[in-house]
């Protein structure tokens, strides 16, 4: 079975050893992603821009998959701070209102105290 990594350029994947995403058959694996603009390796400190960035950064995997979100059915979003998760649904609603994929949210210390979300995805390309 076909099997392609992808990479963001995360200085990250490079150090610890992973890939931003892995496509396997109609597969799409993307590993726990968070709202750094990996360009400028820079991240904002307010929890709604750092879950945008992440969606996009999602999406930019995604894409190089041949995927796009609206395949997305199974998503985890991880934050350090529970009490933070309400303030960036309309975010989320924005990205998956209308795809509706399985969801849970977990609450976990996060690699970098500057980060306050990491979502990872998993897609199935139909047709």
């Amino acid at each position: 079975m076909h099997r392609k990594l992808i990479s963001s350029g995360s200085t990250f994947e490079t150090e610890i050893g992973y890939s931003r995403a892995v496509e396997v058959g109609n597969m799409v694996f993307v590993a726990g992603t968070t709202g750094f603009d990996y360009k400028t390796m820079t991240i904002s400190v307010d929890i709604a821009e750092q879950t945008e960035q992440t969606l996009k950064n999602i999406e930019a995997a995604l894409m190089e998959a041949g995927s796009f979100l609206k395949d997305v059915v199974r998503v985890h979003y991880i934050l350090p701070n529970a009490d933070e998760f309400k303030e960036f649904w309309p975010v989320l609603r924005k990205y998956f209102g209308e795809i509706r994929p399985a969801a849970t949210m977990f609450s976990a210390q996060l690699a970098d105290e500057r980060m306050k979300i990491e979502i990872e995805v998993t897609a199935v390309k139909v047709g």
